[in-house]
């Protein structure tokens, strides 16, 4: 007797306007945060898991009208909302839309993306069984960073009434699943790499002998630690031949501040790059000496696993995953985060490393890596995530 495919709703923002597939009146949608991680997700299962049956639910105020469409087995209902009803409502807006389509789809269990746009605590109202992915450990993240927004507080609140009461949170990295089990308390927890897109691990090398390129591929933002990022490749250009190139816009009151601190001739030497899609990101990195990422607060940030898996060196500060990947004098060097100094010592140190400085890592670590970070690896967790919920989650029909 053949088992039946287990149905999953996911829910409630995926970047549709990424996706070749979509309607044009999507495609040509302003880009919002690309989620790379989830459609590497849904590559990986559309072509190798016939025992899935994915159901794809986006709310979304920019969406021109409520439509349906397929890719592959894939069904995406994208529900058209009303502004300003999101988070006033503490999302119970949200709830009531995301109920309707469900109600149509009758899923096994419902994958909540997130806590920034309300999935989690929508998931744990709805009365299907549930599982919640860190994205973002905001709790984390208003610690950290001073300016932090009444929404980014509001999304640090959400966790708090959210992640204890999941049957199953998956997030990634050591450090995530212990500030998860430890601050939140749900009943499970499982540690799931979001994997790079696949491009990443194809990525023909080819960095300039004749000087040093570093690529950031991160919003411009204190929490990224752009100001620091400015300030030592400033301090250095007088003793190495370095060129930077950021993948990015400088769109905000911190941009102009550096601009005035550090001069307009250092900064027009800087290559801003803008929505860049991943094959021009592959690009940017086939060339890049070394990827710096010197962020204050990342679960684990996607620009370093795609240097990671490209094979190119990273210098990025110690902080969350980040050490799940970057293997000191391997395929990256590590320094205390916010530390400008140390900043600047790991980056004239990877200058003058026998591997590093021609922007080339480890063999060895190189291939470990990129197993560790497989979409196949992603998707087989995944898959056993929802196995897991079923196993241990009573199904009702709310």
């Amino acid at each position: 007797m053949t088992t039946p495919p287990i149905k999953v709703a996911w829910i409630t923002y995926f970047p549709v306007e990424w996706l070749p597939e979509a309607p044009e009146e999507l495609r040509n949608l302003p880009r919002h945060h690309p989620a790379s991680w989830q459609r590497v997700l849904l590559r990986s299962w559309l072509e190798n898991n016939p025992g899935l049956e994915l159901h794809i639910v986006a709310l979304r105020k920019q969406f021109p009208r409520s439509l349906q469409f397929r890719v592959g087995p894939a069904r995406f209902y994208c529900v058209r909302t009303t502004g300003g009803l999101r988070a006033p409502t503490l999302f119970w807006y949200d709830t009531w839309k995301v109920r309707r389509v469900l109600r149509t789809i009758r899923p096994d269990l419902v994958h909540a993306w997130g806590t920034e746009n309300g999935a989690a605590l929508v998931a744990a109202r709805l009365g299907w069984p549930f599982l919640v992915t860190v994205q973002g450990l905001m709790s984390w993240y208003c610690r950290v960073v001073p300016e932090a927004t009444p929404y980014n507080r509001l999304a640090a609140w959400l966790e708090r009434c959210s992640l204890p009461r999941a049957p199953l949170v998956t997030t990634e990295s050591r450090f995530a699943v212990d500030f998860v089990r430890g601050r939140f308390r749900p009943r499970a927890v499982m540690q799931i790499e979001h994997a790079p897109d696949p491009l990443f691990h194809r990525v023909q090398r080819a960095p300039a002998a004749d000087r040093i390129r570093l690529v950031a591929n991160a919003r411009f933002h204190y929490a990224k630690g752009t100001d620091l990022l400015l300030r030592a490749v400033h301090r250095l250009q007088p003793e190495l031949p370095l060129e930077l190139v950021h993948i990015g816009p400088p769109l905000n009151p911190l941009a102009d501040q550096l601009r005035s601190e550090l001069g307009a001739g250092f900064w027009d030497r800087i290559q801003f790059r803008r929505d860049l899609t991943p094959q021009e990101v592959a690009a940017e990195l086939a060339r890049a000496t070394l990827l710096v990422c010197p962020t204050r607060v990342d679960v684990s940030p996607n620009s370093v696993k795609e240097a990671v898996a490209a094979g190119v060196p990273v210098v990025a500060s110690r902080v969350g995953g980040i050490p799940d990947y970057v293997v000191p004098d391997r395929n990256g060097l590590l320094f205390e985060p916010g530390n400008l100094d140390e900043l600047v010592r790991a980056l004239r140190q990877a200058c003058h490393h026998p591997l590093f400085r021609h922007g080339k890592v480890e063999a060895g670590t190189l291939a470990q890596m990129r197993e560790y970070l497989s979409p196949e690896t992603m998707a087989r967790r995944f898959f056993e995530a929802y196995q897991h919920v079923l196993q241990t989650v009573p199904r009702h029909a709310p």
